[in-house]
């Protein structure tokens, strides 16, 4: 047996979510604020079967507005609708374990392997609530009609019905639990009159009994205390009041060597006693990876103290750096000197083994009072942990407690976690990820995808997807937003670039993946999976066409793709300009790389071939609509993405000025900085020219595309360079900022108060040029 699902109505963010569990481990990711502490509360609340802990504030917020539609005033309702909270459990059950759950078939004939229980926190008994709110707000309203003397109007409690409930939600609300139909999960076949068999007898008492007995919920927070000493307040009981008598007393007296020997006689044999009893322990805390290479073992030390004989007595860890010899006592420290990691390690894997304990052992005949399931919930675990002991932690979580045993009884974990080390050591399979809506306001709710769903379906990139994420720990499923870009110089000087073009940005959490041209659009389901707003910035790779033969082949073959692939990679390795004619005039060679301007040019960049835009020749990318370069989502999910490349620039040179078209971003930033570029400061960035006042546009443009293709050009200095610079009057390549423009109104909520950066912030070009004469 093991929890199946978990479906939640009208709960804080969730208003209408369900989460799939795996057998073993389920990790719980999102951005902050996307619903997975509303996930952790809802269950504890629900299944401890305690009322009084919800509050009016745990209704979703879209609840808000029919609570305060009720009317103060009025004739008695017919039939009157309160709000209701829900979670339905769902269980997975086989043959063998069936008998446990007998009160939650639906019928005799039940067939399936899926058993239901809604658990509802609903008014109990609507009418009478409104009438009691009805009196109160009478009441309030007699009051209201009074005024204060400075004139202000005072509003009574309550002013509406959420404002009654408040105070009296406890009162007014109770829980109801049902039970449900496996085919009520599936919402195709779900009937739209069904109404769940409500368990009969006093729903709290027996539903609560019966979720109880099957299901242990246990937490393991975030906020660990981690210090081995004792920080609370003092209790004034009798025994501490004499043990501060024994103390004044015994100070007054020389050492009492019996006493002495006599607590080292106990220390002794207490210690020994400790370590029998915390023997297994340790045992297991070596499947998490402790304490490995070179680190200190653990030893429970009795720590007896005269002054503290009447008072509590305290047992400290200690951490051995060397074995007891016969000829030398063992060297330890006390726990406080070891480091916050592996006291942290150390003090989950001490707490997940107690947990653990405490629901496998039971009294001799209790056996079956034993749940079949226990659910841990772990919180960010990562806490003080460095990336290496948080793989292993997880890595080793499921050897230090197995799932499952040959006795019927299963134990799921739940990890909620920050840490793309923890996520990737996983895999695609536990992750569930919650998502917030796009919406804002009262509005805002979350959902849940089932990252399981997206490895089935997604056989041909899943794999690569993994490795990739896994080897480069990137932050796609904790960001607002991701941005794809091109190699590693865009994601040197990307951040550099929303920092001058794009200030907005700087307050939404973006992740920056860089993934190429040839493999971005392998992210293309994944990113439509999460529905996570994407921008990819990515270079227009013209190159020659191949020879006619060749591109009919091409378009009759079913490899096209993948041939393209083949020769934009062999065009990166091999860039001859090409052989010659029967006339002895050189030709280019195919699919090496060529200025963008070139006629028939086509791209090599595999995104605009098999995303956005979709189309091969340069011509017809840089006469693309803006519309070609976006992509929305639909009815059946998806996300919103956009493309952007380089598109011709007008670049003015002195007294010059054309459209140029460049293939890259580096060419791109020399045509639209030509000046900066050309400061002998700049030289760093590695588009500067000795005699560059003396050259026309066209020659100047010529040598920058002519430096940027060919092998000896850095383009990690270039990154570098710009990111040296003190000298900040660059401006960000156009077709970059039109992108960061349009990923600013998906994900930041504009105050009108970031102004933009001046589009321009060089001088005149006239006496730019003049300058750099007179300095040279």
């Amino acid at each position: 047996m093991h929890v199946h699902s978990l479906a939640f109505k009208n709960f804080r963010r969730l208003k209408d979510a369900r989460i799939d569990f795996s057998h073993d481990l389920t990790i719980f990711v999102g951005a902050n604020n996307s619903g997975k502490t509303s996930a952790t509360h809802a269950i504890e609340l629900f299944l401890s079967g305690g009322k009084d802990k919800f509050t009016v504030h745990d209704f979703c917020a879209g609840c808000w507005a029919d609570f305060e539609n009720f009317p103060a005033e009025g004739a008695a309702d017919a039939k009157v609708e309160f709000p209701t909270m829900s979670l339905d459990v769902w269980i997975s059950v086989d043959a063998d374990n069936l008998y446990r759950v007998v009160e939650l078939l639906p019928r005799a004939a039940w067939e399936g392997s899926l058993v239901g229980l809604r658990i509802e926190f609903a008014a109990k008994d609507a009418a009478q609530t409104l009438a009691n709110f009805r009196v109160k707000a009478a009441e309030a309203a007699k009051f209201a009609k009074t005024k204060e003397k400075d004139g202000q109007d005072y509003q009574p409690w309550p002013r509406n019905m959420r404002d009654y409930l408040s105070r009296e939600l406890k009162n007014e609300y109770g829980l109801r639990y049902f039970i449900l139909d496996e085919a009520q999960l599936k919402a195709e076949t779900a009937d739209a009159a069904y109404t769940p068999k409500e368990i009969i007898g006093d729903a709290e008492r027996s539903g609560h009994t019966v979720i109880n007995s099957l299901i242990k919920v246990d937490f393991l927070s975030a906020q660990r205390h981690l210090s081995d000493g004792n920080a609370q307040a003092r209790t004034e009981d009798l025994s501490k009041r004499l043990s501060r008598f024994y103390t004044r007393n015994q100070k007054k007296r020389e050492d009492d060597h019996n006493a002495l020997r006599a607590l080292a006689l106990s220390e002794d044999q207490l210690t020994k006693h400790f370590s029998d009893v915390f023997s297994d322990t340790f045992k297991s805390l070596r499947k998490l990876g402790y304490p490995g290479l070179a680190n200190p073992s653990l030893e429970i030390r009795a720590a007896l103290k005269l002054e503290r004989l009447m008072g509590d007595q305290q047992a400290k860890v200690h951490y051995l750096l060397e074995e007891a010899t016969a000829e030398a006592e063992a060297l330890a420290l006390p726990d406080c000197y070891n480091g916050l990691g592996y006291k942290n390690l150390i003090y989950m894997g001490v707490e997940l083994l107690d947990l653990h304990s405490a629901w496998s052992t039971t009294e001799e005949g209790e056996e079956d009072k034993r749940q079949p399931i226990h659910l841990i919930f772990i919180e960010e675990p990562e806490a003080h942990m460095h990336a290496q002991l948080q793989q292993a932690f997880v890595r080793k979580l499921t050897d230090l407690i197995p799932p499952s045993g040959d006795d019927g009884y299963a134990t799921q974990f739940v990890i909620t976690t920050h840490s793309p080390h923890i996520l990737y050591e996983r895999g695609f399979q536990p992750i569930r990820y919650f998502r917030r809506s796009p919406d804002t306001g009262a509005k805002q709710s979350s959902v849940v995808f089932n990252l399981s769903v997206f490895y089935d379906q997604n056989e041909p990139d899943r794999d690569f997807l993994q490795r990739y994420m896994k080897l480069t720990h990137c932050d796609l499923f904790f960001a607002d937003a991701a941005i794809l870009v091109e190699g590693n110089v865009e994601r040197l000087v990307l951040p550099l670039m929303i920092a001058q073009g794009a200030k907005k940005l700087s307050a939404a959490y973006l992740s920056i993946l860089e993934v190429g041209g040839a493999f971005a659009y392998r992210f293309r389901k994944l990113i439509e999976f999460l529905g996570l707003p994407t921008l990819i910035v990515t270079d227009l790779d013209s190159v020659h066409p191949a020879s006619p033969k060749k591109e009919e082949e091409a378009v009759a073959g079913d490899s096209a793709a993948a041939e393209a692939a083949e020769d934009a990679e062999e065009e990166n390795d091999d860039d001859d300009d090409g052989s010659q004619d029967a006339e002895g005039e050189k030709k280019p060679k195919p699919r090496s790389k060529c200025p963008a301007g070139t006629p028939g040019a086509i791209t090599a960049n595999q995104t605009l071939l098999q995303w956005l835009p979709g189309k091969s020749l340069v011509d017809e990318l840089l006469a693309a609509p803006a519309s070609d370069r976006l992509q929305a989502p639909t009815a059946d999910g998806g996300a919103h993405v956009m493309v952007t490349y380089q598109c011709p620039v007008n670049a003015t040179w002195g007294k010059d000025t054309l459209e140029l078209k460049s293939r890259t971003l580096e060419e791109t930033f020399a045509y639209e900085n030509l000046v900066w570029c050309q400061k002998k400061e700049h030289h760093e960035v590695g588009l500067r020219w000795a005699k560059s006042s003396t050259m026309s546009l066209e020659e100047i443009a010529a040598k920058i595309h002519k430096r940027v293709k060919g092998e000896s050009f850095k383009k990690t200095n270039f990154a570098l360079g710009l990111l040296a610079s003190s000298d900040a009057s660059w401006v960000v390549p156009a077709y970059i900022q039109d992108g960061l423009d349009w990923l600013t109104t998906h994900v930041v909520i504009g105050d009108g108060t970031v102004e933009s950066v001046p589009a321009k912030l060089e001088p005149a070009p006239d006496a730019a040029v003049s300058a750099i004469e007179a300095a040279e």
